[in-house]
């Protein structure tokens, strides 16, 4: 039986229930959050580092969770700023002579794999030059199919500017993709 938020709530702020609730929680957003984190980092050992500091904190913090919204969405919240917290680190600590976008591309590429589709791998180049608020609108929505509400609660912006954002990332990402793909495949 899938536990709800509240359950899960009550069970990591009472000391006798507090594994039970980490371990529920961990259950049931583990694979969703990894995947968000991961569209971010791109890195897997990165994205599930960044995953355990997002648990950790939430178990930190849980007393400031408001019931206001989803456990998800609060959740979501600390994923996207403890990786954010990671990319900020990884392009601090990146040699001076290095492109970003150049190093996001290869990274990617090199995670895809050998039987990875050239159109995954392109998507994913085009996703990485885009700026970094036009990446997170178009991650949660393109891929979390999150509704702009949800969004809105999670990255703290009016949902006109997440539906701008989005449409100027579809926009470009299609550019790329249509300027990219005869080229290198």
């Amino acid at each position: 039986m899938k536990l709800k938020d509240e359950d899960i709530v009550k069970l990591l702020t009472a000391p006798q229930t507090v594994e039970k609730g980490l371990r529920a929680m961990m259950d049931i957003y583990q694979s969703r959050l990894y995947w968000h984190i991961r569209r971010l980092i791109v890195d897997h050992d990165q994205a599930q580092d960044v995953l355990q500091d997002t648990f950790i904190k939430a178990y930190q913090n849980i007393h400031q969770f408001k019931s206001d919204s989803k456990l998800y969405t609060w959740l979501y919240r600390i994923a996207t700023n403890e990786a954010l917290q990671q990319l900020n680190k990884m392009n601090r600590m990146k040699k001076t002579d290095e492109d970003a976008e150049y190093y996001m591309q290869n990274l990617v590429a090199d995670t895809a794999g050998k039987d990875g589709e050239e159109i995954q791998i392109l998507l994913q180049q085009a996703i990485q030059t885009l700026p970094e608020k036009q990446k997170l609108v178009f991650n949660m929505r393109y891929y979390d199919d999150l509704p702009y509400e949800e969004i809105s609660k999670i990255l703290d912006m009016s949902v006109g500017t997440l539906k701008t954002n989005y449409h100027y990332a579809k926009d470009k990402v299609e550019q790329y993709i249509k300027d990219n793909y005869s080229e290198e495949f």
